[in-house]
């Protein structure tokens, strides 16, 4: 998948209202749900103990972390639009997230954007687009969210 190239806030307008594009899948490994766990102390027994969760999760595995599917949104995001001309970005915000469904490990998910709105202010882009985190072939998403993101491109 080749990114989008985005120099300005010209080239952002082009997508207000629209479907930007779709990320390719990533695999959630146990091994990623560990060091998430690991790095926020987040331990519940849900997500990290794979013997308990056969017998007693209702999943039957383990499941990622909530905030950890947040935090891969970037990196999805880039596979999506390729940002360049800009000296600075800021994740400035998050609205209206709502978990849709859990990911079990190896459960492979991908990210769609639409981008909602944008506004030039005094020269910075305030980017608000809406994700939706899609779990391969399952009918409801991991999460849908606003995230807004602050572009501050070179004139």
């Amino acid at each position: 998948m080749n990114p989008i190239p985005i120099r300005s806030h010209a080239d952002l307008e082009k997508f207000i209202g629209k479907e930007i594009g779709v990320s390719d899948y990533l695999k959630i490994t146990q091994q990623q749900i560990n060091l998430f766990a690991d790095a926020t102390l987040d331990h519940q027994w849900i997500h990290i103990d794979e013997e308990r969760c056969k017998t007693e999760s209702p999943f039957k595995a383990t499941i990622a972390h909530g905030y950890l599917l947040l935090s891969i949104l970037p990196y999805l995001w880039e596979q999506i639009v390729d940002v360049q001309n800009s000296k600075l970005t800021v994740n400035y915000g998050i609205e209206k997230l709502k978990f849709g469904q859990a990911v079990t490990v190896n459960s492979e998910v991908r990210v769609r954007c639409k981008l909602k709105s944008l506004v030039n202010l005094r020269g910075i882009s305030k980017a608000e687009i809406n994700a939706t985190l899609e779990i391969k072939d399952s009918p409801k998403p991991a999460f849908d969210v606003t995230v807004i993101f602050l572009y501050h491109f070179n004139q």
